[in-house]
């Protein structure tokens, strides 16, 4: 089925969080910022080899309070506050497979992290107020390979295995660290419907999240679902607005000393929040696209609540 050529690409960018230790996952969130993980085009992969660079920030300020307990630096704590701002470098290639029905890419992403955590301490040495900062290079992440799918010209699919390596920095005394020191496996669907007519276009992003225990607490996160939903209208060639809604489900309790004690720590959220975004051409070949959302937490249980939660984003490709 072949596929006119098009600049449409799927970036798989890595919307992290867990720089700050909390409960519902150790680190409030473990990987995923919700409502985050969607973008334009998610479920399409372009018909011709492509290099695509993508620059993102996210900045989330965020607590868990209310008398509620997590679990920091391997002990129990209450009224946890995080502050997070992640720069995430993505480079993409997609491969010449040629105009079928199926075409293939791979990404890797460098992420810088810095993170301000505070908490009070209810046991062991480190008992009381505390507050640290940290900054540096978070884990590496990389899409061994995307393999995309087109129903037709106006549906796609996009299928992933995205891999945490914990690269970053660890210290399980520390209230904020550069890693959240565990393996992370990612299975993940994308999917893009565009109603060419009525000027609409619909992407969603679902994934399970798999962690590897971490050796220094002996934390084990149970396995999170995520899934974040996009509806855009587009006003003119180049610019649209939308709404996205997102959600996180932890699936099981996590498990380990410390999560024990405080019953598994199962936790969700809601996120619902305005998008807009702006493409235009770059000479004759590339394009640009901006994107910047605001998805605030509507409802949460065990898991970082933010208001501010805010991500920009820049795309060219070549």
């Amino acid at each position: 089925m072949p596929l006119r050529t098009t600049k449409r690409i799927v970036i798989a960018l890595p919307m992290l969080l867990g720089a700050v230790s909390a409960n519902a996952t150790e680190g409030a969130l473990g990987r995923p910022v919700t409502g985050t993980s969607v973008n334009p085009n998610a479920g399409i992969v372009a018909p011709e080899p492509i290099l695509a660079v993508n620059l993102g920030e996210i900045y989330l300020h965020g607590n868990v309070g209310g008398g509620r307990q997590g679990a920091i630096a391997g002990q129990t704590a209450l009224d946890i506050n995080g502050e997070v701002a992640f720069t995430l470098a993505t480079i993409m290639k997609v491969w010449d497979t040629k105009t079928g029905a199926w075409n293939f890419a791979s990404s890797f992403t460098l992420p810088y992290l810095w993170t301000k955590a505070s908490a009070t301490l209810t046991a062991g040495s480190l008992q009381g107020r505390r507050e640290d900062t940290a900054s540096g290079l978070f884990d590496l992440y990389f899409t061994p390979v995307i393999a995309g799918y087109h129903f037709s010209q106006t549906e796609h699919v996009a299928l992933s295995l995205n891999i945490w390596a914990p690269t970053g920095s660890y210290n399980a005394k520390s209230l904020a660290n550069t890693s959240l020191n565990n393996w992370t496996f990612i299975p993940q669907v994308a999917y893009t419907k565009i109603l060419p007519g009525q000027g609409w276009q619909f992407d969603a992003v679902a994934g399970l999240q798999f962690y590897t225990r971490n050796s220094a607490t002996n934390y084990q996160n149970a396995p999170l679902f995520t899934l974040d939903v996009m509806a855009r209208k587009h006003f003119t060639k180049a610019f649209s607005a939308g709404l996205i809604v997102g959600t996180t489900q932890q699936i099981g309790n996590d498990s380990g000393p410390t999560a024990d004690r405080l019953n598994g720590f199962r936790g969700h959220d809601w996120a619902v929040g305005p998008v807009i975004n702006y493409d235009t051409k770059i000479g004759a070949k590339s394009t640009l696209s901006l994107g910047l959302r605001w998805v605030p937490t509507v409802a949460s249980k065990n898991r970082l609540d933010s208001t501010k939660t805010f991500m920009g984003t820049a795309t060219v490709v070549f």
